[in-house]
């Protein structure tokens, strides 16, 4: 089959490899589109990959074309999506159902081969069905969207509380719309650039900040007439957004961190006071798995884009070929890309 391999630090190669080859309890998905995430970038130019080479790849969806002999269920032909974790279904965590926290895991595409390739395999646990009228460019936002709903769930997210929400790439504008979905009240959304704010707008943030704007404190408390925002998530893993929430929180607000920093930063005394002296619930979330396995995070992601209550078309930087994948990441790299880019293995009917 043909797949984009990663040798080292940029290098990637499309190149011909070996079909994988199932287990008893696993399926063959025939990949027809796969993302590129932001976690798979550190991977590629800092060249950060578990090991080499490795076929990386996460997000993404296609169509069941082949079982292993103990897998029962009539599903070949079936239009999927699947879950990349791997859990050990063993350890203390997992059986509490906290999945995401299991310490003896795998994931496809992290440390095992993934799903930039034309074929990918999975357990049968892991498969999730995609609606009939999703296709499957949309299905590869699944895993994106569980992420944005998982953190949401993790800070007890409140209807009718005024929200802000750092970041505005793929995972900033899922949580604004899960966010809405769930009842915001009003949602104020901050990010850098100003395209990225724009398509916010345009999926319904109420209030749109650029973070470099000199009057940005004062935006926010004309917006929040200076009690600052209830609920505050997360999702750019920037120190300088990591630290904002702090300062937009309101007294006893909460503050989710979905966003992962990829570098250090110095916490000042008084940023972190802020923690404090606000009584704030500050929270982490990682991933996005729940009892029953996968959770409701995969169930509400994929019953929202079967609705059309969540929109990902607006997310999309360009869908390519297999073959421009390092063209690609050259663009990433001169920041030339704003959105999520989409690799189409095959072009999708819907049924």
């Amino acid at each position: 089959m043909k797949a984009a391999v990663l040798y080292g630090k940029k290098d990637l190669r499309v190149e011909e490899v070996d079909l994988p080859i199932l287990d008893k309890d696993e399926v063959m998905i025939k990949v027809k589109a796969t993302g590129i995430c932001g976690s798979d970038i550190p991977r590629v130019l800092v060249g950060s990959a578990h090991f080499f080479p490795i076929i990386l790849g996460h997000e993404f969806s296609g169509v069941v074309v082949a079982v292993g002999e103990d897998v029962k269920e009539t599903i070949i032909g079936d239009r999927v999506t699947a879950v990349p974790l791997k859990p050990c279904y063993i350890c203390e965590d997992c059986l509490k159902g906290n999945y995401s926290l299991c310490k003896n895991y795998s994931v496809i595409g992290s440390r095992e081969f993934g799903s930039w390739a034309e074929y990918v395999k999975v357990p049968k646990m892991n498969v999730v069905k995609i609606p009939d009228n999703v296709e499957f460019i949309e299905a590869a936002f699944i895993e994106p969207i569980t992420i944005a709903i998982h953190g949401l769930y993790r800070m007890d997210f409140k209807p009718l509380s005024t929200v802000a929400i750092t970041g505005m790439g793929t995972i900033g504008l899922l949580t604004l719309q899960c966010a809405q979905l769930m009842g915001a009240k009003e949602i104020t959304v901050f990010d850098i650039d100003d395209r990225q704010l724009e398509v916010a707008k345009k999926l319904g943030a109420t209030h749109v900040i650029n973070t470099l704007s000199e009057d940005m404190m004062t935006k926010v408390d004309t917006i929040t007439n200076g009690r600052g925002f209830e609920m505050v998530l997360e999702t750019a893993g920037v120190p300088a957004t990591e630290m904002l929430c702090l300062e937009l929180a309101a007294n006893h607000g909460k503050v989710m961190y979905i966003g992962t920093p990829h570098v250090s930063f110095e916490v000042q005394p008084r940023q972190f006071e802020l923690i404090n002296r606000k009584e704030l619930i500050i929270q982490g979330s990682w991933m996005s798995y729940s009892l029953p396995f996968p959770g409701k995070a995969w169930t509400m992601a994929a019953y929202y884009l079967g609705k059309e209550k969540i929109k990902v078309r607006e997310l999309i930087d360009r869908v390519i070929p297999i073959e421009k994948i390092t063209e690609a990441f050259q663009d990433i790299e001169s920041r030339k890309v704003s959105g999520k880019i989409i690799m189409e293995l095959e072009k999708g009917v819907v049924i």
